[in-house]
């Protein structure tokens, strides 16, 4: 009868031994008081710490307790810990309509057509194809008529397209990271700082690509850059450190778009052996 109830024992025993080892352990979370606990107890700081950054932790880090624990006799390293984990970090949006809200850096356009307004995020395209137009009058002309540069875009259309004729943009810069490399980035590290570095174009649709005139050239000389007669005016306004809304002043026919950019470049040889510069960074968009 013992050796039954010895076996019933084991084997229940042996049962439990998986449940166990499943069931996760309560996650401990650290307080003030258990931090004041472990020091007095004669944990060194450095271990302190250690048990600070590898728990979670529910502290309270405004003035009057920081006071309170620094006259308790814990080490500013300790206190510091437990400022830093206290810290919740920003959560960065791609899609949110509220404009004020962290977004993460690039152009976006307001959505505000759709049952529940939305951005859309129009990631860049950068152009280093470039062709030449006009070139058979440049050259029967002896250069008194004008020869275009273009940067070529691939693809007929733009994934992101607006529903109404003037759209909102918002342009969320990321200065205080610097953007030598990234998406706003001229080259030579240099970066585009508000919108009023960009030029709004319509892109010349063709079959299989879109193309934006990037520059010129004629007998007079080159220039480089989107030329006046073809930018589109537009306003803008900065509504947050790094953050700016713009508006096209006037509504906007069905077609392609795009806010361009020059990159790495400047007048002389450069596009397709001719005037321009070394690539164009384009934010394109239709406009159904």
């Amino acid at each position: 009868m013992k050796i039954r109830s010895l076996l019933r024992s084991t084997f229940l025993a042996a049962a439990l031994v998986p449940v166990m080892l499943a069931a996760p352990l309560s996650a401990e979370t650290l307080s003030n008081d258990d931090v004041i606990m472990l020091l007095e107890a004669g944990l060194g700081e450095e271990a302190v710490i250690a048990k600070i950054e590898t728990s979670d932790g529910n502290y309270l880090t405004d003035t009057a307790n920081l006071l309170a624990l620094r006259q308790k006799g814990v080490p500013s390293t300790v206190i510091a810990a437990m400022v830093k984990r206290s810290v919740v970090p920003v959560e960065m949006s791609d899609s949110s309509a509220d404009p004020m809200a962290p977004h993460f850096p690039g152009l976006y356009l307001f959505d505000e057509a759709a049952a529940q307004p939305r951005m859309w995020k129009i990631d860049p395209t950068s152009s280093t194809q470039t062709k030449t137009g006009g070139i058979l009058g440049y050259a029967l002309t002896g250069g008194i008529a004008s020869a275009s540069v273009k940067a070529v875009i691939p693809g007929d259309k733009a994934k992101i397209a607006s529903r109404v004729s003037r759209p909102v943009f918002y342009v969320y810069f990321d200065n205080d990271a610097g953007n030598s490399s990234g998406m706003f980035s001229t080259g030579f590290g240099a970066a585009i700082q508000t919108p009023n570095e960009f030029s709004l174009v319509k892109l010349m649709e063709k079959k299989g690509k879109r193309e934006a005139r990037m520059g010129s050239m004629n007998i007079g000389g080159a220039k480089a850059g989107v030329m006046d007669k073809d930018q589109i005016a537009f306003d803008y306004e900065q509504i947050a450190p790094s953050v700016f809304k713009v508006t096209p002043l006037n509504d906007l026919e069905p077609g392609q778009y795009g806010f361009v950019f020059a990159v790495g470049g400047g007048v002389g040889p450069g596009l397709a052996g001719s005037a321009g510069t070394a690539g164009a960074r384009v934010f394109a968009f239709g406009v159904e």
